[in-house]
């Protein structure tokens, strides 16, 4: 991957591909699951047991090869317990497989009475992957790794996808018998396939047609694809319970969104986290959002947010910027050009355009005019405002926090306000106005402005009164 995160901790869809795997392996209820560990060990450690703290971490030793990680996590899991029945093993890296896939598998393997069950599938081009024998009854007689095919070995399409239920028992005994005497000098978990059967025990396969289920990622091309599979796959079943995707190649939702019925979601429109979407909300176009909970009928347009909370029927955008902790109520307002953070705005409070609201408090039917500014932060410390229900400010309001705004308290256009406002009140700051004439021609001379106003002045000295100006 080329990169300090180790392969299985890169995302897709909003999760680890360790992670999508363990979701797949949880869901056929495993009675003890084992994770193996090895590269960049504390690091993956720390992440699998934020995930699964019931999970067994396993330390691979020096001795390589998938056969060892399998002896190794056998060992660990027989000390509390001899395993009996069916083992599954699946892969870190595949994080398309599904519970129901691996469900099939098992079902099949223990239906059929088989020492092993391999998961495979049938590629166009089966470059780099172990390839499936089969006898004349089509049962599976073993699997060849690419580097020690022969050639007519490599023209076989069915490849191995390393993924297996083994009979406990026999997968046990085999792994004593499994050397690292080949190209790689590693044990090998496919040498157990040859030795079940060797033992009498029927090795067998299950086909799917679905190749993205086995697919690993061993670069940042083949992460590309597979989260674009991902993606697609989220999208088209969201459409499929009665969400719109205007369109879908533009849109991106990751597997822990949740979205309700006749939600649309317009282009260029990016979900992620825990992003929640009530019915009959419109999102985008060119909106991102995390963690997000969008109600019933809001709309969000051209936003980009994190950790905030829209109210039902509430408006967002265009071009807003929702920090975290930003809470919108019932039909309020954000608008254009807009940033907040760290603030709860009642229901039916508009914050139109262009301004900022910060550790603030804002009550219901208020009305922020255009330019407000909540000055919450002294150098040292953050401040909070607090602007009662029924307000109205003029544009370009300065709120100096800390400071609290009564109920239907007016202020004046420009208004610095550094003192608490009493309900009901008018807060205005006065200063009279003074025009410095010719200062522009004084202190600028040669530029455009100073001849446009020497112009002027001349065609204002040079025009004749009126009766009506005399008078």
């Amino acid at each position: 991957m080329k990169s300090r995160i180790p392969k299985i901790l890169h995302e897709i869809g909003g999760r680890s591909m360790v992670g999508h795997a363990l979701i797949a392996a949880r869901s056929i209820n495993p009675r003890k699951l084992a994770l193996v560990v090895r590269y960049e060990r504390d690091l993956v450690a720390a992440h699998l047991t934020q995930l699964d703290p019931e999970a067994l971490i396993v330390d691979q030793d020096e001795i390589p090869g998938t056969g060892r990680a399998v002896e190794v996590a056998l060992r660990d899991l027989d000390a509390r317990g001899p395993l009996t029945g069916t083992v599954v093993v699946t892969y870190g890296d595949v994080p398309l497989l599904t519970g129901g896939m691996l469900a099939e598998l098992v079902a099949t393997h223990e239906s059929d009475g088989n020492a092993v069950t391999v998961l495979t599938a049938v590629l166009d081009d089966a470059t780099g992957y172990g390839r499936i024998l089969r006898a004349d009854d089509g049962t599976v007689t073993g699997i060849r790794e690419h580097k020690d095919a022969s050639d007519p070995e490599r023209e076989i399409r069915e490849i191995n996808s390393g993924i297996y239920a083994f009979d406990a028992a026999i997968l046990r005994d085999a792994l004593l018998h499994v050397t690292t005497d080949n190209s790689q000098g590693e044990k090998y978990l496919t040498d157990v396939l040859g030795l079940a059967r060797k033992a009498g025990g029927r090795v067998a396969a299950v086909v799917t047609a679905d190749r993205w289920q086995v697919e690993g990622a061993n670069d940042r091309v083949q992460l590309s694809a597979l989260g674009a599979e991902h993606n697609r796959r989220i999208v088209e079943a969201w459409m499929r319970a009665g969400v719109t995707v205007v369109d879908p190649a533009t849109t991106w939702i990751d597997s822990t969104v949740t979205l309700e019925e006749d939600v649309r979601i317009l282009p260029n429109t990016q979900l992620h986290g825990n992003t929640m979407v009530a019915r009959d909300a419109v999102v985008g176009p060119d909106t991102t959002l995390t963690d997000v909970s969008i109600g019933e009928g809001a709309k969000v347009t051209r936003t980009h947010g994190s950790g905030a909370t829209i109210g039902a029927h509430a408006s967002v955008g265009p071009f807003t910027y929702l920090r975290p902790g930003t809470v919108l109520g019932e039909t309020g307002k954000i608008g254009a050009f807009y940033e907040t953070k760290n603030v709860t705005i009642g229901r039916g409070s508009k914050l139109s355009h262009l301004g900022y609201a910060g550790d603030a408090e804002i009550g219901e039917d208020t009305n922020i005019g255009c330019g407000n500014v909540t000055a919450n932060y002294d150098g040292e410390k953050k401040h909070r405002t607090v602007i009662g229900s029924g307000v109205r400010t003029g544009s370009n309001t300065v709120f100096v926090a800390p400071v609290t705004v009564g109920d239907g308290a007016y202020s004046g256009a420009g208004a610095v306000i550094r003192k608490d406002v009493p309900a009901g009140a008018l807060a205005v700051s006065l200063a009279a106005q003074r025009n410095a004439e010719g200062w522009v021609v004084a202190n600028r001379p040669g530029t455009e402005s100073a001849r446009l106003a020497e112009a002027a002045t001349k065609d204002s000295s040079s025009t004749p009164a009126t009766t009506e100006e005399v008078n």
